[in-house]
């Protein structure tokens, strides 16, 4: 309703054009550079192609030390090497849409996440941030434990309580990755994602996800279930909260990674289809360990 000065007096315009800066930003990034595991790989090179052996991967949250997401087992449990497999292709049949997302997601990272994440770098040093990383994964603890255990991995679950009991103590809430270092106890990182891969499920079709970055049909189904077992988003009453907590996350974890994804666009001839290769690639690592 509009009064007689034009203005819309039921409506706060400064809160929501907040929120809606800050909903931005969660997901500015792709969610494989900042928020989540995700690959550094030479997926466009044609010797990689024609040879079929999957690139070396390394998650950006394990660039700086202390990762929380490392997703190798424990030295005690001295696991077998794992088999050669030809890479995984998925269709792409939404590719035209596919590439439109991406770009608005490149934008997106190089325009908002990337010069807010600078700042917080400036003023933040990189040990605090590094603590406050290890902090929220510490608390995303239910996500690996119960898919740990839905995929049959008892190992992979007691690791998880094993570390949690460690790092929410000797840790001091999670700052510190004690279990890591001191115990030699690696996290298991799984995901409900890699849950219905075990169960035989298939990609599906390659998606680009606006304000999130690569995944697929069966991973946007599981990225709903890590959502329902992320205690951070029933911490609190009121659900905004868990929306600024999570933006303050990919700011800090992106701030970690600064550089990494210009070094793929830089590397590639394709940008988009080295994201995608290389985003398939890194799963199929993960859903084999």
């Amino acid at each position: 309703m509009i009064d007689g000065n034009g203005n819309t007096p039921g409506i706060r315009w400064r809160p929501v054009l907040v929120r809606a800066l800050l909903l931005a930003a969660i997901c500015a990034c792709p969610s494989w550079v900042a928020a989540e595991p995700a690959p550094v790989t030479e997926a466009v090179s044609d010797r990689a192609q024609e040879t079929g052996k999957a690139q070396e991967t390394v998650k950006p949250q394990e660039a700086q030390g202390a990762a929380p997401d490392d997703a190798g087992d424990s030295v005690l449990d001295d696991p077998e090497p794992l088999p050669e497999k030809p890479p995984v292709r998925v269709a792409d049949p939404l590719e035209p849409v596919n590439r439109a997302f991406f770009v608005f997601n490149d934008r997106l990272y190089f325009w908002l996440l990337k010069p807010v994440a600078r700042g917080y770098a400036f003023l933040v040093p990189e040990f605090a941030r590094i603590g406050i990383r290890n902090a929220l994964e510490n608390v995303k603890m239910p996500v690996r434990l119960v898919n740990s255990l839905l995929q049959g991995k008892v190992n992979g679950a007691g690791r998880e309580l094993a570390r949690f009991t460690i790092n929410s103590t000797i840790g001091m809430a999670g700052l510190f990755d004690p279990a890591k270092d001191g115990f030699e106890i690696a996290a298991s990182d799984e995901d409900t994602g890699q849950t219905l891969a075990a169960a035989g499920l298939g990609h599906g079709a390659y998606l680009v996800i606006p304000f999130w970055g690569p995944s697929s049909l069966r991973d946007a189904v599981g990225l709903g279930g890590d959502i329902f077992l992320n205690p951070l988003w029933f911490l609190f009453d009121d659900p905004w909260t868990s929306v600024y907590i999570y933006a303050g996350k990919s700011v800090n974890n992106t701030s970690l990674v600064i550089g990494e994804y210009e070094d793929i666009k830089a590397a590639a001839i394709d940008p988009y289809l080295a994201v995608r290769d290389g985003y398939i690639q890194y799963r199929q690592g993960q859903v084999a360990r």
